[in-house]
């Protein structure tokens, strides 16, 4: 007897517009995202906060992500090397060396938390990193207690490297993080 297989979404994304903002405004508001982020959801901090990365100004790559055509998620993406204030919060936990990038991510719909694509996301949008001939590795810091966003890094075939103190993004938490690489694939 032959298991059909499961299907396999599939992950495209393209950078965040303007035209977006209400649907982030959105997933920003969802207490699954809310607590994590810890954003404002005004027009107009949406507007501060996404709108230079959303028209080419900032170094970094607001991307939607789409799955089966449908938007499902945000992934931010930066060349590490471009956040002096990152490297300085990293440099005393781990290495970071040159070419290293960094990703933050949220699933959006709180019905598409807890089914497996939050990692399936992670490892194409690396995959889309790796197109990048600079890119050496990417690395990720995540709070300890986000323990569905670190494992979520873990599935996605990243490893823990380091721990220790970094400013949080939300002022609740506690300083401890945890930092995790994966490194460009060899040919």
């Amino acid at each position: 007897m032959t298991v059909p297989k499961a299907d396999v979404p599939t992950f495209t994304w393209r950078r965040l517009a303007e035209g977006d903002f209400p649907l982030l405004r959105r997933w920003l508001a969802q207490p699954h995202v809310a607590r994590w982020w810890n954003h404002e959801t005004s027009a107009e901090a949406v507007m501060r906060d996404f709108g230079p990365a959303a028209k080419g100004e900032e170094p970094s790559e607001d991307l939607l992500v789409f799955v089966d055509d449908r938007p499902f998620g945000l992934i931010q993406r930066c060349r590490l090397a471009d956040y002096s204030d990152d490297v300085a919060q990293l440099a005393p936990i781990v290495d970071v060396p040159d070419g290293a990038m960094s990703i933050d991510y949220l699933v959006g719909d709180p019905e598409q938390i807890g089914r497996g694509l939050g990692p399936l996301m992670i490892r194409s949008i690396l995959q889309g990193t790796w197109t990048d001939p600079a890119a050496t590795c990417v690395i990720v810091a995540v709070s300890a207690a986000n323990r569905r966003s670190w494992r979520a890094l873990e599935k996605a075939g990243l490893r823990r490297i380091g721990e220790g103190d970094m400013e949080p993004d939300n002022p609740i938490d506690d300083p401890a993080h945890y930092v995790y690489r994966i490194d460009r694939p060899m040919p």
